[in-house]
């Protein structure tokens, strides 16, 4: 099946059953791919949980992909400390990536940290998504720190990426 960007809606607001559903997704399609374990589906949830008691519609954002009536995509954005936001939880399905659809996600996450006013951004990621950091290198973020873990069930390294973004002064 050839999938048309334009047919892939995106919308800003959670809807019931999406927050069990978006860790799911993570869960199965990191576990499929990656060989994650229970503790990656944990994180997730814990995560995703933070973000919805602090949820603040003014700073923060959720883009949740839909095609055909089915979550294909996601990414979330949330306020930090010092006028910072961290992207996380972005995610695409396996049929949905190579249309665009990502670039199309970190545009609009770019545009709204611009919106809102944010002075950095930061993100975690693992070294086993090199197309990821290769995106998120090419919106200007930079690999700041990198450590082992074995936080997710399997040997990896945990890789931070941060933005520094022209004041609006």
């Amino acid at each position: 099946m050839k999938i048309n960007l334009e047919e892939i809606a995106i919308r800003i607001h959670f809807r019931p059953t999406d927050l069990g559903y978006v860790i799911y997704l993570h869960g199965k399609l990191y576990r499929e791919e990656y060989g994650y374990g229970e503790a990656f589906e944990a994180y997730v949830s814990d995560g995703l949980f933070e973000f919805y008691k602090n949820y603040d519609p003014r700073i923060d954002r959720v883009w949740i992909c839909e095609h055909q009536g089915r979550i294909v995509g996601f990414l979330l954005l949330m306020h930090r400390a010092h006028n910072t936001a961290q992207l996380r939880y972005f995610l695409l399905d396996r049929e949905y990536r190579g249309i665009g659809l990502g670039r199309r996600l970190m545009d609009l996450y770019m545009s709204f940290l611009q919106e809102v006013g944010y002075s950095a951004a930061y993100l975690w990621t693992t070294d086993d998504l090199p197309a990821a950091a290769h995106l998120y290198m090419s919106y200007g973020f930079k690999l700041t720190e990198e450590r082992d873990s074995t936080a997710f069930g399997i040997p990896l390294k945990e890789r931070r990426y941060d933005l520094a973004l022209a004041s609006k002064n």
